[in-house]
């Protein structure tokens, strides 16, 4: 750990889409520095074997991002189950290759609710916590696609694109309450985002994506920068990822 920088030890952080990629990597990764963890998503078996690969303290909670009450239930049990909550990892999301017309009402429907009011609900549920205890961080995970737009991903773009002025307006509402608001941007990492829907186990160029466990370090090392500072967004790629 670098000099000035913050312990984890004891700290409380809640997930959403900690079922897998770069929600169960950031768990793990949190849990290693000695963070209690209150994991949320759909899929519960698979919540249950993120807890049992942290080795940690956590707590599991089967919820939908595109629900308030759910958001709330995962707050609040991270507060009855650890007696606090110091941070909240906004990162549950989906997303699908195609042009404007290629995908289905459903499917567009469903991304723009998952991956912007699923981000609004559980920051919501959190932010009220922060406030009783005059501090607290919200992470929020989007994409490079929310700061420059991608062919064939116009709508997950435009999602990504509400995420970071979600968060750029919420340093504004919240930083004199020493609540920081930090916006992950990654490039291309090897997870299940878009699986199935454009991209396969085998597409080419998945094995030089960065992993999750990358992003989950860049997790960890915003929550662990000292107090008196705030990384408003952090943008990265894998090397071999071209323009």
């Amino acid at each position: 750990m670098g000099v000035g920088m913050r312990d984890l030890t004891g700290q409380v952080v809640a997930i959403t889409g900690a079922s897998a990629g770069i929600g169960a990597a950031s768990a793990k990764a949190l849990v290693a520095q000695g963070a209690k963890v209150a994991l949320g998503a759909r899929r519960l078996d698979r919540l249950e074997a993120a807890v049992a690969e942290s080795g940690g303290s956590a707590v599991t909670v089967e919820m939908d991002v595109r629900s308030p009450e759910d958001s709330r239930r995962l707050v609040d049990t991270a507060v009855a189950e650890f007696g606090r909550l110091d941070a909240i990892v906004a990162n549950a999301g989906i997303g699908a290759y195609g042009g404007i017309m290629d995908l289905t009402d459903e499917k567009l429907a469903e991304m723009m609710d998952i991956n912007v009011a699923g981000t609004v609900w559980p920051i919501r549920a959190a932010v009220p916590h922060f406030l009783e205890q005059g501090e607290g961080d919200i992470v929020i995970v989007s994409s490079v696609a929310g700061l420059r737009g991608a062919g064939d991903e116009a709508v997950y773009a435009a999602t990504k694109f509400a995420q970071v002025g979600l968060a750029g307006g919420l340093d504004r509402e919240l930083r004199e309450k020493n609540i920081r608001v930090c916006t992950i941007c990654p490039g291309g990492t090897a997870t299940e985002f878009a699986m199935g829907a454009g991209r396969t186990p085998d597409m080419p160029g998945l094995d030089d994506m960065m992993r999750p466990e990358n992003i989950a370090d860049a997790i960890v090392t915003v929550l662990q920068q000292p107090k008196s500072m705030r990384t408003l967004i952090w943008s990265m790629r894998s090397i071999q990822e071209q323009d």
